[in-house]
Parts: structure tokens; sequence; C-alpha cells
């Protein structure tokens, strides 16, 4: 007679539910840039490369940084979300991650002072216009790196119109079928180099104060949700620390998230560092999760935790401890893309395979 398995409910296998939207697991793929679209359009490297994160079984599959406009790619080759033709070919990824049962997340983001760079495998190197690039801008004219021109500081009008091309790309993303969208402020990208008071320097109503330098921020986040629908849930990524004195900091990554939940935002996604190149923490397993779970309890505010989480138990320990609500995987999930079916075998949980692999339950 055959039995009936009994399986262990992992809290990394529990579903979460913000606003309309359900997660099916505590997995998040972390979006992560595969610099491979010569027309910011995202092709066939891009479906394949999301949708089969989505059949390992994650259940927040987010696309990787997606510029709101030309200027604010990170290399030629980034991603876009500008015009109705990529919106046309995003909106196939989005109905295919949703097939495979997964929610299909996009970030949305601006590079400002890092824009304009070759792809890292061709050096990583500040791109001048004649050789393809383009004038970068920021909060200040504090190049990226020493040596590299300044880039333009931006008016206030300027930044009312990079708020309005959030806006239009969120706009984007609903109709092309995603469910969630994050904004990136971190990674010393535009909105962060605005946080920072390494870098912003600014002496009018966007730089000086906390609130000043944070106002950018809230004004995309409120720009967002005036198209963004109200059951749909938006995440903020934020550089929870700068690592440097005199940087940003936990604390103040603390009080932003308590004042952005006000504003729409559902949940914090907190990492850490990259206001410069010359990070002075070497990182190591789980090395942010104290942030997330100290932007959790003191703001409060949900979290992600990100950053070397490599294996099951680490990331069954920091969400059954309440440390964070979800576990994003980035590297972990390039090198295997059916992690989350493994850590459910290790853990004794159900593996849900989606049934056209049924035959492979042999290793379940």
């Amino acid at each position: 007679m055959s039995q009936t398995r009994k399986y262990r409910r992992p809290r990394l296998f529990e579903p979460l539910t913000l606003r309309g939207i359900t997660i099916p697991n505590r997995i998040m793929m972390s979006p992560m840039c595969q610099y491979w679209a010569p027309d910011s359009i995202p092709g066939p490297w891009h479906l394949t490369h999301l949708l089969s994160r989505a059949v390992g079984g994650v259940g927040l599959v987010m696309a990787e940084a997606t510029a709101v406009e030309a200027a604010g790619r990170i290399t030629p080759y980034c991603l876009g979300l500008w015009n109705d033709e990529q919106k046309a070919a995003f909106a196939k990824i989005a109905e295919a991650l949703s097939q495979a049962g997964a929610v299909p997340g996009i970030q949305l983001a601006h590079a400002g002072r890092k824009a304009s760079h070759s792809q890292p495998w061709e050096g990583d190197a500040y791109l001048p216009p004649q050789d393809g690039g383009w004038q970068t801008v920021g909060p200040g004219l504090e190049p990226w790196e020493p040596g590299q021109p300044a880039p333009r500081q931006l008016t206030a009008p300027e930044i009312a119109h990079q708020a309005d091309n959030f806006r239009a790309a969120a706009k984007r993303a609903l109709d092309a079928g995603f469910k969630l969208v994050e904004i990136h402020a971190a990674h010393g990208y535009l909105l962060h180099s605005f946080l920072s008071p390494l870098t912003n320097r600014r002496d009018d109503e966007y730089g000086g104060s906390f609130e000043n330098r944070s106002r950018f921020l809230k004004e995309v986040v409120s720009a967002v949700r005036q198209v963004w629908p109200e059951d749909l849930p938006l995440l903020v990524r934020l550089s929870a620390t700068d690592w440097i004195e005199g940087g940003w900091t936990v604390a103040d990554s603390v009080r932003l998230a308590a004042e952005l939940i006000p504003l729409g935002v559902d949940l914090i996604d907190c990492s850490s560092g990259g206001i410069t190149s010359r990070l002075p923490i070497k990182p190591h397993a789980g090395y942010q999760v104290p942030m997330a779970e100290q932007v959790r309890k003191e703001a409060p505010a949900p979290t992600a935790a990100v950053g070397l989480i490599t294996n099951p138990e680490m990331a069954e320990e920091i969400l059954a401890n309440g440390r964070a609500d979800l576990v994003a995987l980035g590297r972990t999930l390039l090198w295997d893309p059916y992690w989350p079916h493994h850590a459910a075998k290790k853990l004794l949980a159900e593996v849900k395979l989606p049934p056209q692999y049924s035959r492979a339950d042999i290793f379940k």
C-alpha cells in the first residue's frame, strides 16, 4: 500500500501577500543586469534568463534594472522602458513568467553619474560621446571615478522631469503585464546619489537636510503610485548604508523606510554600498541581513534580505527568525536556476515541479 508523503512547511515556502498579489514563496530573484540588449529591447536571452528561474521555482522573478530614459542606462546594452517597442517585448516576458507560476516584477532605474560605461567584460570603462557614450547627470558635479568627466548637475525642473520618466515607465510596465515594480534607489545610481551626503552637496530644496536629500525619491514614489494600481505592490531598493563615515547610514534607512510606507511603498529591498567603487568592506555570506532585520523591526517595514545568501538553511533561518520577509538571490540563481526546487528537497518541503517536468519526480 502506498503511503502519502508528509512534508515540512518551511517559512521559505510559505506564500507572501503584498496588497492584491500573492507571491507563492519567499524567494525573489534579485534584479541582475545582463548588458545584452543592443537596442535596449529585451530579446531571447532575457526571456530565457528570466523564464528559467520561474520554471526553477522562484516566486518573484525581477527583471533587471531597466532605464526610464536612454541616458539612464549603465551601458548602451542595458534594457529600457521609455517606448512602446520595449513595452511590447517586455509583455511577452511578463506573460511567460505568469504562465510559469511566478509573479513578474521589474526594477525601474536611472544610472545617473554611473551611466555611459562599457560592458563589464569589456572593461567597465567610461564611454565618451564619440565612442557611443553620452553626458551623465547627477545631483552635483562629482564624477563616478576620478578622472572621468563631471556629470551635469540636474536642475529642479529636470528633477521633476525624471520623476515623470519613472511614472511613464511604470505605466508601460503595467500595460506590459508586470504585477510588481521596484524603484532602484541603491548602489550609487541617480536616486541613491541624491540620498547620500557624500554625493549630494546641493544647497537647494533637493540637498542639505535629510528631508531635502530624500525629496527626489519621495517624488518618484508618488509619481509612480499615480499610475500603479492600488492593488499592486511597489518596492524600493535602498543601499541601507554607504559603509563610509559621513555617508548614508542604516539609521537613515530606518527613518526613510518609515516615511516611504505611508506613500505607498510595500517593502524595502535592503542592499548596501555602491556610492563609491572603493567599498571599504569585504562581502561575506549574509553580510547585509542585519540591515534588513533592523529596518524591518525599527521602521517597521517589510523587507527583503539580499547578499550572498547561498544555502537553504541560511535562507530559512533569516525568514523563520523574522529577520526579513523575502530572501533575494542573485549570483546563487545565476549558478543554479533550479535552486528553489533543490532547496525544497533539502528542507524536506514539497518539490513543486511544473507538470511538464513531472517525470523528474524520481529526484524529489
